[in-house]
């Protein structure tokens, strides 16, 4: 790993805005639309409607959407993820889904923006799987007893003929089920990139018709005093010639003291299969103290501590720091959440 300079910032990375609306069409059907964006006011960033955005209709036989939409896979990582919105340096998004530090949503991806060259080993961004996906419909039921089924697909818009041929699209169907106390959820995400320029993973050879796929498990029970949470993910990378997968588990824990809640979670990265992946994972631990100033408003720390093995090229996930393969992150990060 190398050694890095720290420093201080003032970071808005999970502010958002947005509206959204139903309009009653009759006969038990419903028009409904959303359009959210992220808001940067540390800076004179723009604002445009770049989060959950969409239209669609719904009745008795659930909801369809199309849109920029967060899919299921993404949606139960943050649902098992003990921080307040799933961000900031103590999320679980700096280590799932990674693959090594390769599968970031800047390289080979579901969103809607294919790449046709070798993608850059950086961990700066979430995975390819924590992203939302662009040019996307997705089908929401309703609940059975408990039971909601998910299901999205991202259209191929960006199909290429030729020498340099692409077809990039992706699925992903989930199942939640939530009794009481009870939360459980198991998810499967697949991106199909079907190249034929090839594109180098983890210092592969040149691959070709590379898909990546997820799947994952998780829980929660909240006990009164404590809610715990679970999550176990499977990554897996074929290509022609190729066949290479990741697990990683984690365990969190959100314990209420008086108006807030202390809150600790820890995530391993197991190495990646086949030979020539020793010590491609990583550890993360965090630990914070979430005090609810009113109904709308939390203030909040976190104490974080990212290792990545000596081959492995993790960083914490929203706007993190770049790192290089064996770096270790740590950080200190004080923050105010308002809801209105």
């Amino acid at each position: 790993g190398s050694t890095e300079p720290g420093h201080n910032r003032v970071s808005t990375n999970s502010s958002y805005l947005g509206f959204k609306g139903v309009e009653d069409l009759g006969g038990g059907l419903k028009a409904v639309f959303q359009l959210e964006g992220g808001a940067s006011f540390d800076g004179a960033g723009g604002f445009s409607f770049n989060r959950d955005s969409y239209a669609g209709i719904a009745g008795g036989f659930g909801t369809v959407v199309m849109g920029n939409l967060t899919g299921p896979t993404r949606a139960l990582g943050a649902a098992v993820d003990v921080f307040a919105g799933a961000t900031g340096i103590g999320a679980n998004s700096g280590i799932i889904g990674k693959f090594g530090g390769t599968l970031t949503n800047v390289t080979v991806n579901n969103n809607g923006s294919p790449t046709t060259s070798a993608p850059a080993r950086s961990s700066t961004q979430n995975s390819m799987f924590d992203t939302r996906w662009k040019n996307a419909i997705a089908y929401i039921s309703p609940s059975f007893s408990g039971l909601t089924v998910v299901a999205a697909y991202v259209a191929n818009e960006n199909k290429t003929d030729g020498a340099s041929a692409i077809n990039t699209y992706g699925y992903d169907i989930g199942a939640n089920y939530t009794n009481g106390p009870l939360k459980v959820g198991l998810t499967y995400n697949k991106a199909n990139v079907n190249n034929t320029v090839g594109i180098s993973i983890y210092g592969s050879p040149l691959l070709t018709d590379i898909s990546a796929a997820d799947t994952r498990l998780g829980a929660s029970y909240d006990f009164g005093v404590a809610k715990v949470s679970a999550l176990y993910d499977h990554v897996k990378v074929e290509a022609t010639g190729y066949s290479e997968s990741q697990n990683v588990w984690g365990l969190g824990v959100g314990v209420p003291v008086g108006a807030g809640k202390i809150v600790a979670q820890y995530y391993k990265a197991n190495d990646i299969s086949g030979s020539g992946n020793d010590n491609t994972g990583a550890r993360l631990w965090a630990v914070g103290y979430e005090h609810s100033m009113s109904k709308r408003t939390i203030l909040k720390a976190t104490y974080a501590n990212l290792k990545a093995d000596d081959n492995g090229t993790y960083g914490f996930g929203v706007n993190g720091m770049a790192v290089t393969a064996g770096d270790k992150s740590t950080g200190f990060q004080v923050g105010l959440r308002h809801s209105f």
